[in-house]
């Protein structure tokens, strides 16, 4: 026994007790470094002060502005007021050490406030999303099960620093399965792109399903220029009164061409009524680009016309940017599922 304590000694003498000092000094330097981090003026502290006098900030609010700056990786002290995803990468650096449900609710509300006042929420389309702490109550996502189960166009109900719920038509049974749940979760931005993220579900109940946050949302970019090939009937009606049937070519969230067998003159004003799949019927009001003429082969007896939307045509061009996005996706899956079969 004494041996063995002999030999352990001896290990600690020549091999542990020679790097503890070393070790201490390390130690030491880490706490220094985050006193300084703490108490130091940082970087871009005048810009920081001038900056926020914009905002009106109340005195709480700018107290937890430092506290978030402080808490990130962020050397310099104004990034959060420049960016929406910097201030998001803090806010989301300060709950991960903080975590988030030992927050005290006055700094939850202090950081909601600093988000509104900086219109860094979803509804700012100049603002970078990448948290769904962006989203607004009232807005609508897409959430599709793994069970198969889909609501289209569900409304966020509520929304925290904590979590976030949305609103479902569903029954006691089905609450009972979607809890722990995992869900594909879409949300559009017309005229951006759609944001989305499978996430699980927190809490459910038969007319609302609970999530935490995610501060990384999949963007798949969408613009007026993205084009979808179809072929839906379209009946067309004029100023006049008079309606005539066509069919729809070609569909983009800014514009159609469609093929008429009445003549239209550019810059002409009508409306024209379309099904989209899984959205039903769409009406909105089109003015003519151009006549090109009997350009398609496969309806001669039409003019091929290129047309833009006028008028309210928002939740139209909503429902155009996600059935491409679906189609788009679904062309994709098809094709790596013929990869991996070839593979």
């Amino acid at each position: 026994m004494t041996s063995v304590l002999q030999e352990v000694w001896k290990i600690f003498q020549y091999y542990i007790l020679p790097v503890l000092p070393f070790v201490a000094l390390v130690l030491i330097e880490i706490q220094l470094m985050y006193n300084r981090r703490e108490n130091d003026v940082m970087f871009g502290t005048d810009s920081f002060n001038e900056k926020i006098k914009a905002f009106e900030f109340t005195p709480k609010e700018v107290r937890t502005l430092e506290k978030l700056v402080r808490s990130s990786k962020f050397e310099n002290k104004d990034a959060v007021l420049n960016s929406s995803g910097l201030f998001e990468a803090a806010v989301s650096e300060f709950y991960r050490i903080r975590n988030v449900f030992s927050v005290r609710d006055e700094t939850l509300e202090a950081i909601a406030g600093l988000r509104r006042k900086m219109d860094f929420t979803g509804s700012n389309p100049l603002t970078m999303v990448c948290s769904t702490r962006q989203f607004n109550v009232d807005d609508r996502v897409d959430l599709e099960f793994e069970s198969g189960q889909v609501f289209k166009r569900a409304k966020i109900l509520e929304r925290s620093e904590k979590t976030w719920s949305v609103k479902i038509d569903g029954s006691v049974s089905l609450a009972k399965t979607l809890q722990g749940s995992r869900v594909l979760i879409r949300w559009t931005r017309m005229n951006d792109a759609v944001y989305s993220k499978r996430l699980v579900v927190l809490a459910a109940t038969p007319d609302k399903v609970v999530f935490t946050h995610c501060n990384q949302l999949d963007k798949e970019q969408l613009r007026k220029w993205v084009r979808e090939v179809v072929d839906f009937p379209v009946t067309a009606t004029f100023s006049n009164g008079e309606t005539h049937s066509g069919m729809l070519y070609d569909l983009s969230a800014g514009g159609i061409l469609l093929g008429l067998a009445v003549d239209c003159k550019q810059d002409q004003e009508f409306s024209i009524s379309f099904e989209l799949p899984t959205f039903g019927v769409q009406t909105v009001d089109v003015k003519v680009l151009n006549n090109l003429g009997h350009r398609n082969p496969d309806f001669p007896l039409y003019n091929s016309i290129a047309a833009v939307f006028t008028g309210s045509y928002a939740w139209t061009q909503e429902r155009v940017l996600q059935y491409i996005f679906e189609v788009t996706r679904k062309t994709k899956s098809k094709k790596n599922e013929v990869n991996t079969v070839t593979t």
